[in-house]
């Protein structure tokens, strides 16, 4: 069974920083779009930003300018720095990988167990 395995989450004051890791099992995760989604709290879970199999990359609005989403093919990593941390970025933030080299959200088809981030004002 492919293991995504999260780490780097934690407690942070607004403006700080954290950057998160997804250690994967699958064999080439190049060939597979890898995501962050977060579910804050109140809302639905979201996706904050993925890298497709193309290497395409994508981060939702609200995080842009703030958060970095990197891949290491060599580590089998999928990473996400956050800068300048907000209290709305408070929520359980998820590693997904996809059945395939797409994003489509009914593509995701493995799920890490989730990491805590708390940004405090």
């Amino acid at each position: 069974a492919v293991q995504l395995v999260e780490s780097g989450g934690g407690s942070v004051q607004a403006g700080g920083s954290l950057r998160l890791s997804c250690a994967a099992s699958l064999a080439d995760i190049s060939a597979y779009c890898m995501a962050w989604f977060r579910q804050l709290p109140g809302k639905e879970r979201e996706r904050v930003g993925s890298i497709n199999g193309y290497a395409s990359t994508y981060l939702t609005d609200s995080v842009k300018g703030r958060f970095t989403i990197a891949r290491d093919n060599d580590k089998k990593t999928l990473d996400l720095s956050m800068n300048s941390l907000k209290p709305e970025d408070t929520g359980l933030y998820y590693c997904a990988a996809a059945a395939g080299r797409t994003c489509f959200p009914g593509n995701f088809v493995h799920w890490g167990q989730g990491t805590q981030v708390t940004v405090s004002s």
